[in-house]
């Protein structure tokens, strides 16, 4: 499997460590969009990147992909590979957390988030993950949906403490 995917002057590339901080501005800017931000901008990146660069040190669990239009980075997706405890059946032991899924504004509905969805999903099958799950919002639904995701039926949660 290749690390990387080219379209029309898109690349999507294996993020690194040297991309944290990049990576954490793009967390603040999907996060900020959609909740009140607590937490100051340059602090947040601090914070952020610190633990993105922990995450994207090769060998871990977590992975990532960087979109550039014209050598211009506009998008990520995020994931992270859950390893089940062994099983005597037949049952698969890994799925994948999908995550921070974010493409710029001015650059969605081109293609990029669909690139950064199939290098996400190459990557989970070559890693022998039956399942990817995700929390979408209402926007990304029918971007999942053409992917072939549907809505789970067998899903339970407990939410503890407050947010």
């Amino acid at each position: 499997m290749s690390s990387e995917s080219s379209g029309a002057e898109v690349v999507v590339r294996l993020a690194t460590e040297s991309d944290a901080e990049l990576l954490a501005r793009f967390r603040f800017e999907l996060r900020s969009f959609f909740h009140e931000v607590l937490e100051g901008e340059a602090a947040f990146i601090e914070r952020c990147a610190e633990w993105m660069r922990e995450r994207l040190r090769s060998g871990g669990a977590w992975s990532c992909w960087i979109a550039e239009h014209q050598q211009k980075p506009v998008g990520a997706v995020w994931v992270q590979l859950i390893e089940k405890i062994p099983n005597p059946i037949a049952e698969p032991e890994y799925y994948v957390y999908l995550t921070n899924f974010y493409v710029r504004e001015q650059f969605r509905g081109i293609g990029i988030g669909s690139m950064l969805l199939s290098e996400a999903l190459a990557w989970s099958k070559a890693n022998n993950a039956e399942t990817v799950i995700l929390w979408p919002t209402e926007r990304s639904k029918a971007l999942y949906s053409r992917h072939g995701f549907t809505l789970a039926s067998n899903f339970m949660q407990l939410t503890i403490g407050e947010p």
